[in-house]
């Protein structure tokens, strides 16, 4: 049996966008192992057959000590695992393992899931970045990119191979995000998916909610996610809490039950994404999206049909949209909603990337 292994950062990420996929391999058959930190979903993937291997990883680090220890764990993997062919996901799985399987002539397959704050800065880390990216991507054998502006960043500095294809991000699974009924009450409540991070866009989203919160007070304002460690404006975000402006609800399994009761998905992220996996299963439950003019986040739309898009970091022009979304009627909102999951049904179902997957595998190592 051909032995498959994907590296990657987060189990989270792995089994809430890329769970389909694993089972698609397991199901040819081919053997699956999983490198990542242990976390929640780990057990779940291990259930589905995955054979994990613990590889501890910090994803914002830049200390160097841990860097080496990092990248001496993944060459014991390898050396382990033996695989056929390695599939990684973000930039220090892509970068380390993509060095390593070319160094000792494993056959391997990079998801550029976005190009990460130190490519798109400017300065010496952004050059070191790049000429790291170029040494590993040589000899890949295919490169995903999620959307047209990464894969013209990456042609532009020489990092593509001849074999890239692209993809509708990681999909969206329309059988578990399915249709909802659109909310029909006066009362409008809004949704902010994310990591509480200033790159995703939550202090343009606590703007917002005071300065609507006063003029509009019967909306809501959700907000689902963890606080990362180094976000700066805790203080205020526990403020907004006590004084009712926001409701925060932490990390939750169930996103869904909250889909079902909120009008609209707000995501004002200026992250470097490939793309938005938020604004793609808000979309297909059938709830409008207002998110940015950012790669990644700006494809998942059509502005004025499916969603609304602003300008990024601008808590101004958020305040606008939101408020001319609260203009219109709840039958015009409910159609931008149906618009939003017809656009998912023809140009971001899951089985896309599958497929694509599935092929990409059978032409480099065969069943």
């Amino acid at each position: 049996m051909k032995k498959v292994l994907v590296v990657i950062n987060f189990d989270v990420g792995l089994y809430n966008f890329r769970k389909e996929v694993l089972e698609a391999f397991l199901a040819v058959p081919y053997e699956v192992h999983i490198a990542l930190p242990y976390g929640s979903c780990v057990d779940k993937l291990t259930e589905l057959g995955c054979v994990f291997h613990e590889t501890k990883l910090r994803r914002r680090g830049t200390n160097v000590f841990q860097e080496l220890v990092l990248i001496k764990r993944y060459n014991q993997v390898l050396g382990e695992v033996k695989p056929d062919i390695v599939l990684t996901y973000t930039i220090k799985p892509n970068i380390y393992m993509g060095a390593l399987c070319s160094l000792r002539r494993i056959k391997y397959i990079t998801n550029i899931t976005g190009l990460g704050t130190a490519v798109e800065g400017d300065g010496i880390l952004q050059k070191f970045t790049i000429r790291l990216y170029q040494i590993a991507m040589r000899k890949a054998e295919y490169l995903f990119f999620q959307n047209i502006t990464n894969e013209r960043f990456f042609t532009a500095k020489k990092i593509v191979p001849d074999k890239h294809i692209m993809l509708p991000g990681s999909g969206v699974n329309l059988d578990k995000f399915r249709y909802l009924e659109y909310p029909k009450g006066d009362i409008v409540e809004f949704l902010f998916i994310s990591r509480i991070l200033k790159e995703k866009g939550i202090e343009q989203y606590l703007d917002m909610a005071q300065v609507i919160k006063k003029k509009y007070p019967e909306t809501i304002f959700h907000i689902l996610g963890f606080c990362e460690e180094d976000y700066e404006g805790i203080e205020r975000f526990q403020a907004l809490q006590e004084d009712g402006t926001i409701v925060f609800h932490g990390m939750v399994t169930d996103v869904i039950s909250f889909l079902k009761k909120s009008q609209c998905t707000i995501h004002p992220s200026f992250y470097p994404e490939g793309m938005s996996n938020v604004c793609l299963e808000s979309a297909a439950s059938g709830r409008p999206v207002i998110t940015t003019k950012r790669p990644g986040c700006a494809d998942t739309i059509e502005d004025g049909v499916t969603g609304l898009l602003i300008e990024e970091k601008s808590s101004e022009d958020l305040i606008d949209k939101v408020e001319q979304f609260l203009m219109l009627s709840i039958e015009e909102r409910e159609q931008m909603g149906r618009n939003a999951r017809a656009r998912m049904e023809e140009h971001f179902d899951r089985k896309i990337v599958i497929e694509r997957y599935l092929t990409a595998l059978e032409n480099t190592i065969g069943k």
